[in-house]
């Protein structure tokens, strides 16, 4: 089979949350309607809230009918990756398209800032699971994380989100990002903890920063601090835990593009890469060292660990 370059398609990358997840990448990077402090890609570079025409359904069947043909270990399809998806007007008919092809579920990671449009809700009917974010319910807050868009406003999110909660028919599982010293404290963990209460999620994750920030005063909190906002949240909340390794089969494509492929998205460990390609750890540096050699990629170090990305000179103009 004649190789495809991937434009859009990453992955399968080891989730946390998700298992083994294909990404696919359906806005240009860094274009956003927030630009969070904790961002694992750095700031935004163009913060918006109009959408557009940025990546077809034609453009990621392409590439998703060649990567399913590999025959690898995928868990979940999921509309992510290096911005904010629902931004992609085409992201109904996308999905509509993805699912037309495969019988994998398909997910959506939003931070759920659109979803007060009828339009976007409508959207993302066909999804099986969508994961919004709601970092804290008070504006003050909401602006000193996520940095949003001038014309978001916290309270018009949450009705969205309350409203795509009565309509959407697969699983909402929302997610909560806490950063030390930001959204915290009780009162605010407080005032979460009743708004949530009013969406009705099929999960509710604790999430905390684990990878390197955009900006290197975005703390994360000890398994020991998210544990106990759990226990003041109640039962139905949960701290994300680790991935569970499982045998992934070797890929076929050129390893060392599939790597750029990987960390061109996101920084990601050794053991990540190894998990997700299907590789032996030795054999995984052998391509790391030769990427920073050739200065395709660095290396961040955060909380002791190693995180491999793509050299920014590299991450420009990436679609």
């Amino acid at each position: 089979m004649r190789e495809v370059k991937l434009n859009y398609i990453f992955g399968p990358v080891p989730s946390r949350r998700l298992g083994f997840s294909l990404g696919v990448d359906i806005v240009p990077f860094k274009t956003c309607t927030l630009d969070c402090v904790y961002c694992q890609l750095g700031r935004t570079t163009r913060k918006t809230v109009k959408r557009g025409e940025f990546v077809t359904p034609k453009d990621i069947l392409h590439e998703l009918s060649y990567v399913l043909d590999q025959r690898q270990s995928i868990d979940h399809i999921t509309l992510s990756g290096s911005g904010e998806p629902t931004l992609n007007s085409n992201i109904g008919e996308i999905i509509k398209a993805v699912k037309g092809i495969t019988n994998t579920p398909v997910a959506v990671i939003t931070n759920g800032t659109l979803l007060y449009q009828k339009g976007v809700r409508n959207a993302l009917c066909n999804a099986d699971l969508v994961i919004p974010s709601l970092d804290a319910v008070t504006q003050e807050v909401f602006d000193r994380i996520n940095r949003p868009h001038s014309s978001l406003e916290v309270g018009r999110i949450i009705d969205g989100l309350k409203s795509f909660s009565r309509e959407f028919g697969g699983e909402i599982w929302l997610e909560i990002m806490f950063v030390k010293g930001q959204n915290d404290h009780l009162d605010e963990v407080e005032k979460i903890k009743t708004i949530v209460s009013e969406i009705y999620p099929k999960k509710i994750q604790l999430n905390t920063v684990i990878r390197p920030p955009a900006e290197s005063s975005a703390e994360g909190l000890s398994v020991e601090e998210l544990q106990a906002i759990e226990t003041i949240l109640g039962e139905k909340y949960s701290v994300i835990g680790q991935f569970q390794k499982k045998e992934q089969d070797a890929n076929e494509t050129d390893i060392k593009s599939a790597i750029v492929n990987l960390v061109r998205r996101r920084s990601i460990t050794l053991p990540d890469i190894s998990s997700s390609l299907g590789i032996h750890v030795n054999e995984a540096i052998k391509y790391l060292k030769d990427l920073q050699k050739q200065r395709i990629i660095r290396i961040i170090v955060h909380d002791g660990q190693d995180y491999y990305m793509q050299m920014d000179e590299f991450r420009e103009g990436s679609h």
